[in-house]
């Protein structure tokens, strides 16, 4: 697996990022996959719910593999209109207030209006707020100020902003000459870029694996129910390429592939995870075996549906997760290397 192609997944990723698409508001960023998948070639379509199934080939349709990745990413939805023209937000998935402080943001209304904004402590002035280090930042204690003139709840009305509108949080997104990774929400969407760089691997080598392999890329992972519906007939195995956990008490890095053991839904198949093991050493990854403390899964959903399945979880390592995010082109180099071991292509 040459390392271009982790860095067409950056790339890809970096592309991706720009498109906002919290949890719940994310039609714009599954047609845009779609689109990059079709572009190579391949039968992408839009799901029901949203999501994006992608046939990559193969030819054992009854033992075949479904890949798992997810475009929605962590943000806000306005919870209240304040009297002051202020909002209240509440978070979609894990969002964190504590790290989202003094960040800018879009309000997306139903109208396709977009209203930048940041988000403050309330009464953020440190001139004036004598409580300001000791105050507990929670979205009840922070606010958005919107980039209008707006004194009251009318006047924010005024611009098309209701209750249930999305706040999309901005990205910031960086990459290095020397191939680090800086960005919000690279959980999942730098993994959505490693299955692009996959399915550009196999057009590029004219390869077909030698099952059949799915790809979906779903839309509800951060909110728990991703990959509970468009499962293919005939897949036994499904493995969801997500971020791999970079903290204290684990042996991964960003440069490394992570594969998880077991997360807080208890552990993945043995059987499967073996195997991702064995292909890791087999394509001479860099990769870690690790436990993750507070995680879930899109093919966890999958079980819980009811599937009969085998399972495994892989991806390339992030720091800081559902924060300000940092991994390395060669994390994802090493996600592709067990994946295409994987797949034996």
């Amino acid at each position: 697996m040459d390392r271009k192609y982790a860095i067409f997944a950056a790339e890809q990723a970096r592309e991706l990022l720009q498109i906002d698409s919290p949890t719940g508001y994310t039609s714009a960023a599954a047609q845009w996959v779609r689109g990059a998948f079709a572009a190579m070639g391949y039968e992408a379509a839009i799901t029901t719910k949203g999501g994006v199934l992608v046939d990559l080939g193969g030819a054992n349709d009854a033992d075949a593999i479904l890949l798992q990745a997810h475009t929605d990413t962590l943000g806000g939805m306005v919870a209240q209109i304040k009297a002051n023209g202020r909002l209240r937000i509440v978070n979609l998935g894990g969002l964190q207030a504590e790290n989202c402080e003094a960040e800018n943001v879009r309000v997306h209304t139903r109208s396709g209006r977009v209203v930048e904004g940041t988000l403050q402590l309330c009464n953020a002035s440190v001139h004036v707020n004598g409580e300001y280090a000791s105050t507990r930042r929670t979205f009840d204690s922070t606010e958005i100020v919107l980039d209008a003139d707006v004194k009251s709840d009318a006047d924010v009305r005024a611009l098309g902003i209701e209750t249930g509108d999305i706040v999309a949080f901005e990205p910031r997104t960086r990459i290095s000459a020397d191939g680090w990774i800086k960005s919000r929400f690279l959980d999942d969407k730098l993994s959505v870029g490693a299955l692009l760089g996959l399915a550009k691997y196999l057009k590029d080598k004219g390869v077909a694996p030698k099952r059949r392999v799915w790809a979906h890329i779903t839309v509800y992972e951060e909110v728990g129910h991703g990959g509970s519906a468009s499962v293919p007939e005939g897949v036994t195995e499904s493995v969801s390429v997500d971020m791999g956990c970079v903290g204290d008490g684990l042996a991964c890095t960003e440069k490394m592939v992570s594969i998880c053991a077991k997360d807080s839904g208890g552990p993945y198949s043995w059987e499967l995870t073996g195997r991702l093991i064995e292909a890791a050493r087999r394509e001479g990854a860099d990769y870690a075996v690790d436990v993750y403390p507070h995680y879930g899964s899109d093919v966890e959903t999958t079980l819980r549906a009811g599937n009969d399945i085998r399972h495994g979880l892989i991806g390339p390592g992030v720091y800081a997760s559902h924060g300000y995010e940092r991994s390395h082109v060669d994390g994802v180099w090493n996600t592709l290397k067990v994946l295409k071991g994987y797949l034996e292509v």
